[in-house]
């Protein structure tokens, strides 16, 4: 039986969003997607972007892995799920922005920080996380370990940085940044709280979106006060 939940929402959306955007819908349909985001998110299920984000159709392109990660550019035979999501927005849809969206109280970083037990004999999330391993080994050569209280939020942070140099790998990528046609940002959610913060390109530091030049500013204003 399918899903209530899915169920029910559905019937909602067909009743309430459905008539107010179908104009939308329709051009989408015929015209095809044209994002100007390229999001690339954990596919935590409490951290939703077109909800963070208050986004609708059409309008940011996302990728959702375990922990937000984005892997180094690697030429070979295997399939690459995130590289080839990512080629597609970049070259295909011209994406002007990409946003690495990480989160507080991240599995996947804690799997990777602290070590966790395969869950299953292929232990598909230990080998993913293992790309972690770069951001943690900074922290730790810095003086940081694992005990010290807050230390995983430092490295969701860390890895946040390491994943927007890693995609800096990609050839396409690194000539449309340096053409100035392509823009990085780094980004945290608090569950807990709601804070969103972004990085600072400069000194990597994290600061609130909400406090910004003496005004408050909404979540979606994420990319203009990034900036380009």
């Amino acid at each position: 039986m399918f899903p209530q939940v899915l169920t029910d929402g559905y019937r909602s959306f067909l009743g309430e969003r459905l008539p107010s955007e179908r104009r939308k819908y329709e051009t989408l349909g015929k015209e095809g997607q044209e994002p100007e985001v390229l999001l690339i998110g954990c596919c935590d299920s409490r951290v939703a972007p077109e909800v963070i984000f208050d986004t609708g159709p059409g309008q940011i392109f996302t990728i959702r892995n375990v922990a937000n990660i984005v892997p180094p550019a690697e030429r070979d035979t295997a399939y690459h799920g995130t590289s080839s999501a990512i080629e597609f927005a970049v070259q295909a849809l011209k994406v002007k922005h990409i946003v690495v969206l990480g989160h507080a109280t991240c599995g996947g970083i804690k799997a990777a920080g602290l070590g966790a037990d395969p869950l299953s004999s292929g232990n598909f999330i230990g080998r993913w996380v293992s790309l972690v391993e770069p951001a943690k080994k900074k922290l730790v050569e810095s003086g940081d370990t694992p005990e010290k209280e807050g230390f995983l939020t430092r490295l969701e942070y860390a890895m946040i940085g390491q994943s927007l140099e890693n995609l800096m790998t990609f050839d396409f990528i690194r000539e449309a940044v340096e053409a100035g046609r392509l823009h990085l940002h780094g980004a945290h959610f608090g569950i807990v709280t709601g804070e969103l913060r972004i990085r600072d390109p400069k000194t990597g530091d994290f600061h609130s979106v909400v406090e910004r030049d003496g005004q408050t500013l909404a979540a979606s204003a994420l990319i203009s006060c990034a900036g380009a």
